[in-house]
């Protein structure tokens, strides 16, 4: 595999990793855009922009757009987070150019009136869908009062209240700040010319004009705040739990995601044998979500009402485990051999390498093989695991659940 890299005088980053022995290839553009970016006022403006740009530009209508993806066969798709939103797709080598193409002039939309007031409900409906997903509920929730005020507690999706209030005008004064070429890359992976590609996006996108998109950076410790809510619908209690962690900049993320593998992997882990095999719990799982310069570990727990009381003094007791005893070496040979494994399948598509290859552009500026990233994970001792244990302390966290009224 060959890496490439260019930056045209605007500032958008082209990076390529070529594979000629691969059977397909992946474009995708990443924006440095999303919810903790937003204002309380156009809260959820990031995720209604992802919808707008399938609905076509000045030259093409939504109905073009989804007949020129159909006619190459791609596997296409945008997803929007609370940091960046991306527009992907996976096709065969000799379509890479015209979906490239097509990805080049919707980063450009019409954002037409009529669109905008149609999507709206759209909008509305994905968020109604969405609150009736304890699953989701109880993390969303969770996040706003963890973060406490800090832009990253924005919900992706916003609120009802700020989508009906969000006017087209607002859009596109986002829009033109955030989807600036210096705030995007654009990543090619899997087996294409890398010449082309350069000559397909130089002349339209080096016409983009360069803005300020600047964002809050900073650790954040989290405000350790405990929350109950009530929902008559519900015969679970949900309950997520979230302390601070290392950012995705910092190089203890291998560490962290290892620890989070050890306490809440859905099979074998701390939770799993403590909760879910004793039948205790429906689901409990905790991962580590890196942010761009903070971080958290999340927890999440599914189970009987009834039980709520004990399993939540089991997983005290096994964040206190942590602290008195940490890990075992077996426990985090496991854990890298889980990560390993993932890591190693999922990048053995194009679709999977863009993934990482973006992100990792996006967050560190860099470029890293899955060879980096192997002897990385590998390289985590027991007392690195025990070192961060002892910084970010798992056991104390914000915590907020979702379940039934309680009886007095």
């Amino acid at each position: 595999m060959e890496f490439k890299k260019k930056t045209l005088a605007n500032g958008l980053d082209l990076v390529g990793e070529v594979n000629e022995a691969a059977k397909s290839a992946a474009v995708g553009f990443f924006v440095k855009t999303g919810s903790r970016d937003e204002t309380e006022q156009i809260n959820g403006v990031s995720h209604f922009l992802e919808h707008m740009l399938f609905k076509g530009t000045d030259r093409l209508s939504a109905l073009e757009v989804n007949e020129a993806f159909d006619r190459t066969g791609a596997q296409f798709n945008a997803m929007t987070s609370e940091e960046n939103t991306v527009f992907y797709a996976a096709v065969l080598p000799e379509y890479l150019e015209d979906v490239t193409k097509l990805w080049i002039e919707l980063m450009r939309p019409a954002l037409r009136d009529e669109d905008f007031s149609i999507e709206k409900n759209v909008i509305k409906e994905e968020i109604a869908m969405y609150k009736d997903m304890p699953s989701f509920d109880v993390m969303d929730r969770c996040r706003t009062l963890h973060f406490d005020g800090h832009p990253c507690g924005n919900s992706v999706l916003g609120s009802e209240e700020s989508i009906d209030n969000l006017t087209a005008g607002q859009m596109r004064s986002y829009f033109t700040k955030r989807y600036a070429p210096n705030n995007m890359v654009l990543v090619c992976v899997g087996n294409f010319g890398w010449d082309q590609i350069c000559s397909i996006a130089e002349g339209p996108c080096g016409n983009w004009q360069k803005q300020t998109a600047g964002r809050k950076l900073g650790h954040f410790e989290g405000s350790k705040k405990k929350e109950r809510v009530e929902k008559s619908n519900l015969a679970c209690e949900h309950i997520c739990l979230i302390s601070p962690c290392v950012s995705a900049q910092d190089p203890r993320r291998f560490a962290a995601s290892l620890l989070g593998v050890i306490v809440g992997d859905s099979v074998g882990s701390r939770f799993f044998w403590e909760l879910v095999d004793k039948a205790l719990v429906e689901a409990a799982t905790m991962q580590f979500a890196p942010m761009d310069g903070t971080g958290t570990l999340y927890s999440y727990v599914c189970c009987n009402s009834k039980n709520v009381s004990k399993v939540l003094d089991i997983i005290k007791s096994i964040f206190n485990d942590l602290s008195e005893s940490g890990i075992t070496e077996d426990e985090l040979n496991k854990a890298k051999n889980k990560i390993l494994s993932a890591l190693v399948i999922k990048n053995e598509l194009p679709m999977g390498r863009l993934v990482d290859v973006g992100f990792c552009w996006t967050y560190l500026n860099d470029y890293r093989t899955i060879e980096d990233d192997i002897s990385a994970v590998k390289a985590v001792t027991v007392n690195d695991v025990h070192s961060l244990i002892e910084q970010f302390k798992p056991g104390d966290f914000t915590q907020l659940s979702i379940g039934p009224a309680q009886s007095d």
